[in-house]
């Protein structure tokens, strides 16, 4: 394929695609031609290191994917209508990796079919309609997940009826702060009262809806605890615990394979969504569930069948991130480079009044950024001047979140090394300094 110059692409882009599509770096595009493991390169060669690219999840074009997709392709990709082995090796292997409750599984295409269907599943087990769901909280782009978004809907048509907000557990600016003597058990409390006032409205509760670590929220990382209270309750009310882990699963928390499993050996949501780190940076995504659950779906008589949704060649590559993930030890690493990230930013923290807070799990690191560390004021320019910094000066791409955009995120391929860490910490120090 001929290639175009930058000036030409961005002119194109700007003619044939949304404008509602938009780039990072929007001021000043990277144009992207290829990558390998945590790097990209751009049309003149120049490498950047890849702190964004969660969905990329053992690295950009690893060989093992790319091979086993060709594989597949060349041999067979159909309807998945069609009985073929991928699909249930793959679901096996995704069983053995959950609480032996969640053993029924519904392949698609994107972390939003995936949150979408599991609202189906909420809805015909439970057949309430209520749902609540995190303050800030993302699960996707279809008009049913825009509902449960209060990240996208209060920019929209507002809040449905069916639609309750509970606040975010942010120990660090949320209501309870990491003063308080049990943050976990004060935040979930909330949710109960959120339950007792749907009721007495004559509503009830189908489902509480959360990432395990919300990451539009902020990077936040939830009091250990507080989704087992939280779905006591819910349970008690008639509904079920859906656990989102398109941001976080796939081992990105280094302890464990799913960031629910922080939360405690006791708690098990009802339903976990799964998506972007799936397939690698292919259209890959999955709902596990309980049998009774599926059941329920399946009773309502209506058929559901996704074309592509565990397709051979997705289930392929599914098998071969599983078993990169294994060979290469990447959750033994999001452990330990994690670690040494989170160290190296606490440590900046200590020269630095800007920074606020550094708070996270494995390869999901969170710096927030504040002009008044007392006031907790959110330094939302300052966030954005290191990013646009890092990308200009040093070549590395970071994004930053939260509803003031004050955080500064990392959410980068796992094979992220020792090396890569202290760059960022560097190159941050740095800027924060002149």
């Amino acid at each position: 394929m001929a290639s175009i110059r930058k000036e030409e692409t961005l002119a194109m882009r700007k003619r044939l695609i949304g404008q509602s599509c938009r780039l990072f770096y929007s001021d000043d595009p990277v144009k992207i031609v290829r990558a390998r493991g945590q790097y990209l390169f751009d049309e003149n060669d120049s490498r950047y290191l890849d702190c964004i690219s969660n969905v990329h999840h053992v690295g950009h074009c690893h060989p093992s994917i790319t091979q086993a997709a060709t594989a597949q392709m060349e041999l067979l990709n159909t309807n998945a209508r069609f009985l073929h082995d991928n699909i249930v090796l793959y679901a096996d292997r995704l069983a053995a990796t959950l609480p032996e409750k969640l053993c029924v599984f519904y392949f698609v295409n994107s972390g939003s079919e995936a949150n979408d269907l599991a609202l189906r599943l909420a809805k015909q087990y439970t057949q309430h309609e209520d749902v609540i769901v995190l303050d800030h909280a993302y699960h996707g782009h279809l008009m049913s997940l825009i509902d449960i978004s209060p990240y996208k809907f209060r920019k929209l048509a507002g809040q449905k009826e069916w639609v309750h907000v509970a606040p975010l557990p942010d120990t660090y600016r949320g209501i309870y702060k990491e003063d308080h003597s049990n943050p976990a058990q004060a935040y979930s409390d909330a949710v109960k009262d959120v339950i007792d006032e749907v009721h007495r409205k004559g509503r009830k509760i189908c489902a509480f809806f959360a990432e395990s670590l919300p990451s539009v929220g902020g990077q936040i990382i939830l009091p250990e605890g507080y989704s087992a209270k939280v779905a006591e309750y819910v349970r008690s009310a008639g509904g079920v615990f859906v656990a989102d882990e398109v941001q976080t699963g796939f081992g990105r928390v280094g302890s464990h394979f799913w960031a629910f499993q922080l939360q405690g050996g006791d708690f098990c949501p009802d339903i976990v969504t799964m998506g972007k780190p799936m397939g690698n940076g292919h259209p890959l995504a999955c709902v596990a569930t309980t049998v009774e659950i599926a059941a329920a779906f399946t009773a309502n008589g209506v058929e559901y069948f996704n074309t592509f949704g565990g397709n051979p060649v997705s289930c392929a590559i599914g098998l071969a991130v599983l078993d990169v993930i294994e060979k290469e030890d990447l959750r033994g690493n999001a452990v330990r480079v994690g670690a040494h990230l989170k160290d190296l930013l606490t440590k900046l923290q200590t020269r630095h009044q800007l920074i606020g807070d550094v708070r996270g799990v494995g390869l999901f690191v969170g710096l927030e950024l504040v002009t008044d560390r007392e006031q907790r004021t959110p330094a939302t320019e300052a966030a954005s001047r290191v990013v646009k910094r890092l990308k200009q000066e040093d070549r590395i791409c970071v994004s930053s979140d939260g509803p003031w955009e004050n955080v500064v995120k990392f959410k980068p391929p796992m094979c992220f090394t020792m090396e890569d860490a202290e760059l960022v910490v560097k190159s941050i120090d740095r800027i924060l300094t002149g």
